[in-house]
């Protein structure tokens, strides 16, 4: 049996390793549109922006300034020990989407299915060993009742608050390092205020104004020079469509920096400008009336009777603002970074269509084309195969040869954990499972994409539809057989059709163990055969022009 195993997982190495060609034949667009639910480009009449992440990008220095400053006022304003100036910002700590236990100081990743990844708890900048983290939660699922809604709060009063948005970033890491001080200098203290105080400090950055004027004062500095999103609003102009922008950020700022990234006549292309919304208030919200700002940035007294383009407009309503714009019933696509506010709020309660920007999903997509990825990602998933179907043999020598083979699968989990992030892995996925986050992305966006710029791949009629990916229970036969061996009992092409990464999946049976030529259009295709063997398959490949 102990020489069975092993040819087996000697004949899936190989034949994973020669999947990796016809993979590599198929590299993900990072520039690509996701679908998550089909939409046409054709029916939308009114395109909504939000601004911080959506319009304007920030360099790598603003969450350093927000660390910095949170930070500062922790021990001028909050009586924290000035020793914590010691802890510096490091970008590569956290990655959004984390879920923070209030209670017990604990920053972790959570799966789709409110699962604890393990190995990723962390307790200030250590982490957390796997028994800990079973033994206080009684394993490593987290109830619904302890979870958080949309804004971080729980109804039992088991906070488990979860950072979405990208300015929460220096949050997770600023709770980390004070955590980390505290617990280093055996410092008795409460959770609970330490998350407070933190939390009170970001938002202190914000509101007092010490990001916006830093921002102001050296703008070159802290605002990535983009002139595709100019390129991108008057593709939408000249297409006729309307546009407006809702923003949380104050008038001066949004107008310098709109003028830095899109020029000085930035709002001949907008009809409506909202700034100081409030959001997620101004989704929900019926009560607060309109004003108007002024060039100084005055609030003006007088009665809203219409949104004129232009003109600049603060606070308000969606209700008021449908009222008053006459697009009340139009088709509106609305782009932000703000899954759980403002995305979930317009799709679930307006109807309206959503895009969401995920800057993480370029580096995340050239991550996965790289070789090195493929061929970890390949073997992973081929080795959980074999595994699968050979925890049959129950007998002492081949239970040995199955541990080793489960001890392989740990250490290439964490080898691809750290192709990403080396505390916590993807945005996207934990071991295998997708996150919390990914759940709640596919739930609240329509389509979702890197920048406003891949826009500009796609005509203004283009329909999205999703990739129809195959349930558990709808994976044909021959999958299992790639990662066990033996014979594959018909034949079958694959055809991959890589235009502009909207795969086309065709199976259909062939006669022949030659490969096969067969096009979608002429030139765009690419193949691989499986052909029929009696001790084992052979793969055969053909590789098509790539579009």
């Amino acid at each position: 049996m102990k020489s069975y195993l092993w040819s087996r997982y000697r004949e899936a190495k190989r034949a994973s390793k020669e999947l990796v060609p016809s993979i590599m034949s198929n590299m993900l667009n990072p520039d690509a549109i996701f679908s998550n639910n089909e939409m046409s480009l054709s029916d939308i009449e009114i395109y909504g922006f939000d601004y911080d992440y959506t319009l304007v990008f920030y360099s790598k220095h603003l969450h350093t300034l927000i660390f910095n400053a949170a930070r500062d006022l922790l021990v001028n304003e909050h009586r924290y020990p000035a020793e914590i100036r010691k802890y510096d910002y490091d970008p590569n700590f956290a990655i959004r989407g984390l879920h923070y236990d209030v209670h017990r100081a604990l920053l972790m990743k959570i799966d789709a299915f409110h699962y604890i990844q393990l190995g990723t708890v962390y307790r200030g900048l250590s982490v957390v060993p796997d028994e800990e983290v079973i033994a206080m939660y009684d394993g490593s699922h987290v109830p619904l009742e302890q979870m958080s809604d949309f804004y971080g709060k729980s109804s039992q009063g088991n906070t488990m608050k979860q950072f979405m948005d990208i300015f929460s970033l220096p949050e997770m890491t600023l709770l980390s390092c004070v955590n980390e001080h505290f617990l280093k200098n055996n410092i008795d203290y409460e959770p609970v205020h330490l998350y407070k105080d933190v939390k009170d400090s970001i938002r202190d950055v914000h509101i007092k104004g010490i990001m916006y004027r830093a921002i102001e004062a050296d703008i070159e500095k802290y605002i990535c020079y983009a002139e595709q999103t100019r390129a991108v609003l008057a593709k939408l102009a000249d297409h006729g469509k309307k546009m407006f922008l809702i923003t949380n950020s104050p008038s001066s700022f949004v107008d310098k920096g709109m003028k830095f990234i899109v020029g000085k006549d930035w709002r001949d292309l907008f009809d409506v400008v909202i700034v100081q919304a409030d959001k997620p208030n101004f989704f929900n919200d019926k009560r607060r009336p309109f004003r108007k700002v002024n060039e100084r940035g005055v609030l003006l007294w007088d009665k809203i009777h219409k949104l004129q383009k232009g003109q600049i407009y603060k606070q308000g309503n969606l209700y008021e603002f449908l009222k008053l714009t006459g697009w009340r019933g139009s088709k509106v696509l609305y782009f932000g970074d703000h899954i759980y506010s403002d995305l979930a709020d317009l799709t679930l309660k307006h109807g309206w269509r959503t895009g969401a920007i995920i800057p993480e999903l370029r580096s995340e997509i050239k991550i996965m084309n790289t070789e090195s990825y493929i061929q970890t990602m390949t073997w992973l998933q081929t080795l959980t195969g074999l595994l699968e179907h050979m925890q049959v043999h129950r007998d002492s020598d081949s239970q040995m040869i199955l541990e080793e083979w489960k001890k392989e699968r740990k250490d290439m989990r964490e080898m691809n954990r750290n192709f990403f992030n080396a505390q916590f892995g993807s945005l996207f996925r934990t071991d295998e499972n997708p996150t919390y986050f990914l759940r709640r992305l596919s739930r609240f966006a329509d389509i979702y994409m890197a920048s406003l710029s891949c826009l500009l791949n796609y005509e203004l009629d283009y329909t999205f539809y999703p990739r129809r990916t195959p349930l558990q229970h709808e994976l044909p036969p021959w999958s299992d057989q790639l990662c066990t061996g033996g014979e594959v009992r018909c034949l079958f092409v694959v055809l991959f059709h890589p235009l502009m990464r909207k795969d086309r999946r065709e199976t259909f049976p062939c006669q022949s163990e030659e490969t096969i030529s067969y096009s979608l259009e002429e030139g765009k295709n690419n193949l691989f055969l499986i052909c029929k063997r009696r001790e084992r398959e052979r793969m055969l490949y053909s590789e098509g022009k790539r579009n």
